[in-house]
């Protein structure tokens, strides 16, 4: 069955919209399409792998939005990976969602450095997924000053357009550490090296789905995914937690809700 097919199916059965990609001038943008345009939705091949948005965000404000409405999602893996993080946070009620899986192509995979570039509907379908390097190992490669080096210099082109914060799935804190005057100095440029980053790091730390839109979004052309792609390895190594599996929360979560802390709940 088409995935347009499975969209019919799910706006018959109730569903108030099903958000997928429009083809409009030859780009594709976000829409959500309903039983009156429903014909008009592209098949998934048809979609560049340059051209990809926060759809899991989209989907968390359209839920907001509208309290009692019903959704569906064409997804890739990493929408999949977000959504499930969103769903731990209480920033989507996957009750009033359902999904349909496609698989991105291998060479976006490879560009992603994704190795579950699926949903799980799909996975008995795939060949199991390699481990595709990240570029971390180039970088650990190098020597202590030389890889502070490499850091420092990415960091000092970062013009604090914010894209790759605005961008992310799984930024939806109330109050952002990147704008606290104590932290970070505003009217600066380049933001306070290495702080800037490595907030937004710590922040990511246990929430990113290394779905890469953040280094595409940033003008600076920094490394962004080796960056988070690091980080995500620690808390694996060193916490076995990998974000977007279900069923548990991440440590970190965790021992914020102990002391306390739930300032990142929307209001």
């Amino acid at each position: 069955m088409s995935v347009k097919e499975e969209a019919k199916n799910l706006l018959g059965k109730g569903m108030d919209g099903v958000l997928f990609y429009q083809m409009k001038d030859g780009s594709a943008i976000p829409h959500l399409f309903t039983s009156k345009d429903i014909d008009e939705m592209p098949d998934v091949r048809e979609i560049p792998d340059s051209e990809r948005y926060p759809l899991s965000d989209i989907l968390s404000k359209l839920l907001m939005r509208f309290s009692s409405a019903k959704f569906g999602i064409v997804a890739r893996g990493c929408d999949e990976r977000a959504i499930i993080e969103l769903e731990k946070h209480q920033q989507i009620d996957t009750s009033r969602v359902s999904l349909i899986g496609f698989a991105c192509s291998p060479e976006l995979a490879k560009i992603c450095s994704c190795s579950k570039p699926y949903t799980e509907s799909l996975a008995d379908e795939m060949n199991e997924a390699q481990e595709i390097s990240r570029g971390i190992e180039s970088v650990e490669r190098m020597s202590t000053p030389a890889r502070l080096g490499f850091w420092l210099s990415n960091f000092s082109v970062c013009v604090k357009c914010m894209g790759c914060r605005n961008i992310c799935p799984l930024c939806f804190c109330k109050e952002c550490s990147l704008q606290d005057e104590d932290l970070v100095e505003s009217g600066v440029l380049p933001p306070s090296i290495p702080t800037f980053h490595l907030l937004r790091a710590i922040d990511m730390a246990g929430r990113c789905v290394m779905c890469g839109l953040c280094e595409e979004a940033c003008p600076a052309g920094i490394p962004l995914r080796t960056l988070y792609g690091k980080v995500s390895e620690i808390v694996r190594e060193e916490l076995g937690y990998v974000p977007g599996t279900r069923g548990v929360k991440s440590p970190l979560e965790e021992l914020g809700s102990s002391v306390g802390s739930d300032d990142d709940l929307k209001s």
